[in-house]
């Protein structure tokens, strides 16, 4: 099984899952002037909740086996003329909020809204005023250029894995 199939399959899964939790709910008690919605109403409670339990089980194996195909898993992505090799878990992380993590810290290199000009000093002088700057302002913009494309690298990237890669045991 791909690991697309079976991120699908939890999907189905789950819905499974919702759909026994509104019958065990509708069905697991009534008053005794009611009619019964089955006439073994308690047998199909309890089969129920234990396909439910069930099913989460297969969710569960079904997660830890992607977890465990991720973590084990090699992925190159060439970013920015590097290419990078990362595991898909790495890259999930990633994604996730890392590389949106260092743009930030690559945009927070401004200039801070300083002039560069003339100031006069408190003795009438006036003095010549320029800006230093930490930072090398092209090397920035490459920066924040490649970190605000990356996420999209690694979607492109891993869809492809997704739907190639076969989950481990």
């Amino acid at each position: 099984m791909k690991i697309i199939e079976a991120m699908k399959q939890i999907k189905d899964l789950q819905r499974k899952a919702e759909d026994l939790r509104t019958k065990i709910a509708k069905c697991s008690a009534d008053l005794d002037f009611e009619t019964q919605q089955y006439p073994d109403q308690e047998q199909r409670v309890s089969g129920w909740l234990q396909a439910h339990s069930d099913i989460l089980k297969e969710i569960l194996d079904l997660r830890v086996r992607i977890q465990k195909t991720n973590i084990a898993v090699s992925v190159c992505i060439d970013l920015g003329g590097v290419v990078v090799t990362k595991t898909i878990a790495e890259w999930i992380h990633r994604r996730r909020d890392l590389a949106k993590m260092e743009q930030l810290a690559w945009a927070g290199l401004t200039d801070k809204g300083l002039k560069e000009g003339q100031v006069k000093q408190s003795d009438g002088t006036i003095r010549d005023v320029r800006l230093r700057r930490y930072y090398k302002p092209e090397e920035r913009d490459e920066k924040i250029s490649l970190y605000k494309s990356e996420p999209l690298l690694i979607d492109a990237k891993l869809e492809v894995v997704n739907a190639t890669t076969e989950l481990f045991f």
